[in-house]
């Protein structure tokens, strides 16, 4: 069982373990497994891994983010630079088909539109635009329309879940329903959560996953 201060020790550790966010001034409140996350960093991308490192401990059930995004030198980008730089980090990526997508930027947030064929291309797409000088944001509607239309097979999504090192596959139900999977069961991060739907939707034939799995864990509820 985790305290609260236990669990905010163990976030606290994993944001500075990151290279990237050591120096970083992030604040961290913990209620039952409720992370908070404060602070001020200098780029959308460094506050996207503050989630990341605090979803990967054990324990954490939600994460609420309220790190602020302040250039160090006061810089500003307009939405056509943030836009063009994103059209032109899409097209020369020879993993993605820019051509299918479309970009809108207002006042620093991303929307990201479109349909692919994979999931992983809609990640690739989301991570192009966390990395870009400029943004506060990124809304991620891509679509994902599966390239296969052969219903998906039950024993290859158990057996992707199983080869992962993060993962207890004996806590996790999969259901399929032509090339609809659905997860349901337990875990005991958030990270393990959405790693499972990850893995999932990089099965062939998936057009989409209901995420339905609980991040259970015992907490001693004190301070």
């Amino acid at each position: 069982m985790k305290t609260n201060e236990e669990l905010q020790k163990d976030v606290q550790d994993a944001i500075k373990w990151e290279p990237l966010l050591h120096a970083a001034e992030i604040g961290v409140i913990v209620k039952d497994g409720i992370v908070t996350l404060t602070g001020i960093v200098d780029n959308y991308y460094k506050k996207t891994e503050a989630e990341n490192a605090a979803k990967k401990v054990g324990g954490v059930k939600a994460v609420v983010e309220k790190i602020e995004i302040q250039d160090a030198h006061h810089f500003i980008k307009n939405d056509s630079d943030i836009a063009s730089d994103l059209v032109k980090s899409f097209s020369e990526n020879l993993f993605l088909p820019h051509n299918n997508l479309t970009v809108k930027v207002e006042d620093g947030w991303v929307t990201l539109e479109g349909q692919l064929g994979w999931n992983y291309q809609k990640e690739m797409a989301r991570k192009s635009a966390t990395e870009l000088r400029g943004v506060k944001g990124v809304i991620n509607n891509i679509s994902v329309q599966s390239e296969s239309n052969s219903a998906v097979e039950k024993k290859h999504v158990e057996n992707a879940l199983a080869r992962h090192w993060a993962i207890n596959a004996k806590d996790i139900t999969v259901s399929v329903s032509g090339n609809t999977v659905t997860l349901s069961g337990d875990v005991t991060s958030l990270y393990q959560k959405e790693e499972a739907a990850r893995i999932t939707w990089n099965t062939p034939g998936v057009a989409f996953v209901k995420n339905e799995l609980i991040v259970d864990y015992n907490y001693s509820f004190i301070a």
